[in-house]
């Protein structure tokens, strides 16, 4: 799937991060989502390499990348150290600054990374979110019903881990077969991936934490930099027209116009999975962004 990549993995101050780098030219770097792992992009990086050096890793937690321990208040899986993870990643290879792509819990990393180190991060692409502290500010009804993977990954452990230990399967097929459009997105070798990292108890531990660290810390740095700090580089916002994201907000775009004052987007005729579903527009919408 990824010909002419090689593979990597590379210890950080956090962790140790699996990856594959191919490519020359710009260095892109290429965050994944839930339930997925860096294979989601097998279909767009080899594109993006014909012009850019890509990088693509597992998240800390995620596929084969390291596990660390966590604490009582989930620092080690907010999404600041995680971002951490990646510039360290990104300067072992070479890159002092690069364009960041995220997906989904990819995309949260992509854009705090951008906060924080706004040095580093020379374009950001966002991919079927907005900002968790605006996603809980405007929580209600329609997000508790269609986004209960939230609330049940944050429950206090180990309860959501024990479930989903119990039957893993279950969790990842509801998310690959119901928050797409294009039911065939997901190759068998692909969806048997994403089946065996949640087949993995401290993956599944490290998931839940990172999803408890959204509910607090994500949200409180969210919070503590509205209006203070922004995002300033230029940012691509594509989301599904289909997803919850377009059902949810009536102006996602300008959500992300609080953040950012180069902002462009549009919504993509697919379900969430965008990159998977829709590869070559993802590949188009990229390119054209990042060149």
């Amino acid at each position: 799937m990824f010909d002419g990549f090689e593979e990597f993995d590379i210890p950080t101050s956090g962790a140790t991060i699996h990856g594959r780098r191919g490519g020359s030219g710009p260095p892109v770097l290429l965050l994944h989502g839930i339930p997925e792992t860096h294979l989601m992009w097998h279909r767009v990086a080899p594109r993006l390499a014909e012009n850019h050096s890509v990088v693509v890793t597992d998240l800390r937690g995620w596929g084969d990348s390291g596990k660390p321990p966590s604490s009582a208040d989930h620092e080690p899986y907010s999404m600041r150290a995680i971002a951490r993870d990646q510039v360290e990643v990104m300067r072992s290879l070479g890159y002092d600054r690069f364009d960041v792509v995220g997906h989904d819990r990819g995309a949260r990393c992509a854009y705090r990374l951008a906060l924080d180190a706004p040095d580093v991060v020379t374009r950001l692409a966002v991919l079927d979110v907005v900002p968790v502290g605006d996603v809980y500010n405007r929580a209600d009804r329609a997000f508790s019903l269609s986004y209960w993977v939230w609330s049940f990954l944050a429950a206090p452990a180990p309860v959501p881990e024990r479930f989903i230990d119990a039957a893993p399967a279950v969790l990842v097929d509801f998310m690959l077969d119901t928050w797409p459009e294009v039911k065939d997105a997901f190759p068998p070798e692909v969806r048997a991936a994403y089946h065996r990292q949640f087949s993995d108890p401290a993956t599944v531990h490290a998931v839940c934490e990172e999803f408890r660290a959204a509910a607090t810390l994500d949200y409180q740095q969210d919070e503590a930099d509205r209006g203070k700090r922004r995002i300033e580089c230029p940012v691509l916002f594509l989301w599904s027209r289909q997803g919850q994201v377009a059902k949810l907000y009536d102006d996602p775009l300008g959500i992300w116009r609080q953040w950012a004052d180069d902002v462009r987007g549009e919504p993509v005729p697919v379900g969430h999975f965008i990159p998977e579903e829709a590869p070559e527009e993802t590949a188009r919408q990229l390119l054209d962004f990042l060149t």
